[in-house]
C-alpha cells in the first residue's frame, strides 16, 4: 500500500498521531547519533507533520518531550507542513509554531504554491523554508507560466530571507533553469532517488563536499 493510500486512512483513524510521533522520535535519535560524527553533525533532518498530528492539543508538549528525551539538537530538526495546516486556525498555528521556534526548531512549507491562493500568511508565520512544488518544476522548461510562477516564488523567498528548495527535479535542464533563477537547493531523482539513512550516511562520509 502506497503512502497516498494509507496516510488518509491513518488520518481518519487517528493512527497518524502515533505514527508521526514515531517518525519524529526516529529523526531525533538519528540527529543525536550524528552529533558524534564530525561529517554528519551539521546535517538537518526534515520531518513531515500531518494536519491531524499538528492540531492535537498536546502536540507541542509531545514534541518537546521527544527532543529532550533523545538529546537531539532542536536547531537541526525542521518540520514540514502544508499550506492547508497553516490556514486552518491561524492564531493557534502561529502560537504553536512560535513556541517550537523558541526551542530552536524551524518550519518549512511543503508543496508550496498548490494550496491556498492567499500569501498573507507568509509574512506572519515564522517560516525558514519554502519547497516549490514539483508540478511547477515539471513544466518549468516547457511552460512560460510555470516559469513565471517559479520565478515569483523564488523572488518572494529571497526578499524575505526564506530558504528555497525545488522539489521533483528530474532533468539537467530543470536543474540549470532553477539555478539560473536563483534556487540552488534541489530535490529529486536527478540528485538521488530516495535512499535508506545508512546509505545516505555512507554517501556523505565518502564525499565530504556533498551538500545536503
Amino acid at each position: 500500500m502506497s503512502p497516498v493510500e494509507f496516510i488518509p486512512l491513518a488520518e481518519d483513524s487517528g493512527a497518524i498521531v502515533a505514527m508521526g510521533d514515531w517518525v519524529v522520535r526516529s529523526a531525533c535519535e538519528t540527529l543525536a547519533r550524528w552529533a558524534h560524527v564530525p561529517q554528519l553533525r551539521h546535517l538537518t533532518l526534515s520531518v513531515n507533520v500531518s494536519p491531524r498530528q499538528f492540531t492535537e492539543s498536546d502536540f507541542v508538549a509531545r514534541l518537546t518531550r521527544i527532543v529532550q528525551e533523545t538529546g537531539a539538537q532542536p536547531q537541526l530538526l525542521r518540520l514540514e507542513v502544508t499550506e492547508g495546516i497553516v490556514m486552518q486556525d491561524t492564531h493557534e498555528v502561529i502560537a504553536k509554531m512560535r513556541e517550537l521556534c523558541a526551542m530552536g526548531l524551524s518550519f518549512s512549507i511543503d508543496d508550496f504554491g498548490t494550496g491556498y491562493s492567499s500569501l498573507s500568511y507568509i509574512q506572519t508565520l515564522p517560516l525558514a523554508e519554502l519547497k516549490i512544488d514539483k508540478a511547477f518544476v515539471k513544466d518549468l522548461t516547457t511552460s512560460e507560466k510555470a516559469k513565471a510562477i517559479v520565478k515569483a516564488i523564488i523572488a518572494i523567498g529571497q526578499s524575505m530571507g526564506i530558504t528555497l528548495v525545488s522539489e521533483g527535479v528530474e532533468t539537467p535542464a530543470q536543474k540549470d533553469q532553477l539555478i539560473a533563477l536563483g534556487c540552488t537547493l534541489l530535490q529529486g531523482y536527478l540528485i538521488t532517488r530516495p535512499i535508506e539513512c545508512a546509505d545516505m550516511e555512507r554517501l556523505v562520509l565518502a564525499n565530504h563536499s556533498f551538500h545536503l
